[in-house]
C-alpha cells in the first residue's frame, strides 16, 4: 500500500468520540509495552478539559499514571487529579485496581457479616483473591461495572491489564465466573452439604462417587487444603450465581453502543500482529471498535531524501573529503538521516500491512517523543497530537 493509498484509510478522530455524551466507556487494549497507560491518561485529561467528568481506571502496577498526573499514589479509591483545567465543567479522577480489595468488597456486599468474615479468613479464598489466574481481569471488570453504575462520572476510561495476551481481558471474567459456578466447585461442596447423620443416610452410589473423587483430591491436594476449599465453597454457596451474573452483565456492557474500544499498538511486527488479532476478536464478539491508536511513530520533514540517496551522498562526500572537517560532518549527518529513513520505511510497511488487512479500522498516529511523559503537560501534548490527525 503506497502513501497515497493510505490516505483512503479512515482517520480516528478522538475529540468527537470523547465529546459524545453517549460515549460512557473507553477501553484501551493491546499488547504490553505499547503505551496503553499513557494513552488512557492522555485521553482522560483531554476529555476532562473538554467538559467530561472522567475517571481513569488503570491496572498497571508500575505507578506511571500516578506520577504523570502529579499524584503520590493511586489505590482502589478514585482520587481527584489536581491541575486539570475545569473551566468547562469537567473533572478528572484516577485509580489503580487493587484486585484483592475489590474481591473483598464483593464478599462484604453480598454476604452477612458472619459469613463474610468466614470467607475473608479462609486460606483458599486468600490465595484465590491474591493471584488466581484470571482474578485480576475479572476484578477489573467488576470495578468497571461499579464505576459505570455510579452517577459521579459520565466517562470511564480503562487501561487494560498487562498480560501475555490481550485476549485475557475478554476471556478471564467468563473463565473465573464459570469456575466459581462450575460442576467442579459443586462437587467439592457436596460433602460439606451432606455432612453428619444426614450425610450417612444419603450415602449411595452417587455419594460414593463423590467420596471417591474427593478422596483422590485429598491425596493430591492434601487434606488440609481440600478442607479449606470445601469450607470456602460452603460459605460462598449463595454467591456463586452472582459471579456468573455479573460477568455476563459486564460482558453485555462492553458490547453496548456506549462503549468504545481503542486498540493501542506501536509500529512493530509483534505489536501490530497482536492488534490485528484483537481487532478480529472484537469483531467476532460484536464489541464496538473505535479504531487503532498507533504510538511512537517516527517521521521526518526531509523524507523526500530517501535512505539510498542519502547513503550515496555520504559516500561521495567521504571520498572527496581530503581536508576532513565539514565534509565528514555532512557525511555523518547524511548517514544518520539514512538510518532514520530506514526506520520510517520499516514502520510504514508494518502499518500498511495492518491497514491492508483491516482497511475499515480508523487509525490515529502519535509521533515518537524524545522522552517519557511524566506530567500533565506531556499528557496534554499527546491529546493534542491525537486531535490534530491529518490524512
Amino acid at each position: 500500500m503506497s502513501p497515497e493509498t493510505l490516505r483512503d484509510v479512515p482517520i480516528l478522530e478522538t475529540d468527537p468520540l470523547l465529546d459524545d455524551p453517549d460515549t460512557r466507556i473507553v477501553v484501551c487494549c493491546g499488547a504490553g509495552g505499547v503505551g496503553k497507560t499513557t494513552s488512557a491518561a492522555a485521553l482522560g485529561v483531554r476529555a476532562a478539559e473538554r467538559g467530561r467528568k472522567v475517571v481513569v481506571l488503570t491496572i498497571d502496577p508500575a505507578r506511571r499514571l500516578a506520577q504523570s498526573m502529579g499524584l503520590t499514589e493511586l489505590d482502589n479509591t478514585p482520587r481527584r487529579v489536581p491541575g486539570v483545567d475545569t473551566a468547562k465543567g469537567g473533572e478528572l479522577h484516577a485509580m489503580m485496581l487493587d484486585m484483592k480489595r475489590t474481591f473483598d468488597e464483593i464478599v462484604e456486599a453480598h454476604a452477612d457479616a458472619q459469613r463474610a468474615r468466614a470467607i475473608l479468613e479462609n486460606p483458599f479464598y486468600q490465595s484465590l483473591s491474591a493471584g488466581f489466574a484470571g482474578t485480576q481481569e475479572y476484578m477489573a471488570m467488576e470495578k468497571l461495572g461499579q464505576l459505570r453504575a455510579r452517577d459521579t462520572w459520565d466517562l470511564v476510561i480503562v487501561d487494560t491489564p498487562p498480560s501475555r495476551s490481550a485476549l485475557d481481558f475478554l476471556d478471564a471474567p467468563g473463565r473465573l465466573g464459570s469456575f466459581l459456578d462450575g460442576r467442579f466447585i459443586r462437587l467439592l461442596s457436596a460433602p460439606a452439604k451432606a455432612g453428619g447423620k444426614a450425610g450417612l443416610k444419603m450415602f449411595s452410589l452417587g455419594m460414593a462417587g463423590v467420596s471417591m473423587v474427593t478422596g483422590a483430591l485429598g491425596k493430591l491436594l492434601g487434606a488440609g487444603m481440600l478442607r479449606d476449599v470445601q469450607t470456602f465453597v460452603a460459605a460462598m454457596d449463595t454467591m456463586f450465581g452472582g459471579f456468573r451474573t455479573r460477568a455476563d452483565a459486564t460482558y453485555r456492557l462492553l458490547q453496548a453502543p456506549g462503549t468504545a474500544f481503542l486498540v493501542v499498538a506501536v509500529p512493530e511486527r509483534d505489536a501490530l500482529r497482536e492488534a490485528a488479532y484483537f481487532v478480529e476478536r472484537l469483531h467476532a464478539d460484536r464489541m464496538p471498535l473505535a479504531g487503532l491508536l498507533l504510538n511512537r511513530v517516527h517521521g521526518s520533514d526531509a523524507d523526500t531524501l530517501g535512505a539510498e540517496r542519502a547513503l550515496a551522498a555520504a559516500e561521495a562526500l567521504e571520498d572527496a573529503a581530503g581536508d576532513g572537517g565539514h565534509h565528514e560532518l555532512a557525511a555523518g549527518l547524511l548517514t544518520l538521516h539514512a538510518e532514520r529513513m530506514r526506520v520510517i520505511a520499516r514502520e510504514r510497511r508494518m502499518r500498511d500491512r495492518f491497514t491492508t488487512l483491516h482497511p475499515e479500522v480508523p487509525v490515529a498516529e502519535v509521533a515518537a517523543l524524545p522522552g517519557d511523559v511524566h506530567n500533565l503537560a506531556g499528557l496534554r501534548d499527546i491529546g493534542e497530537r491525537l486531535a490534530a490527525q491529518r490524512p
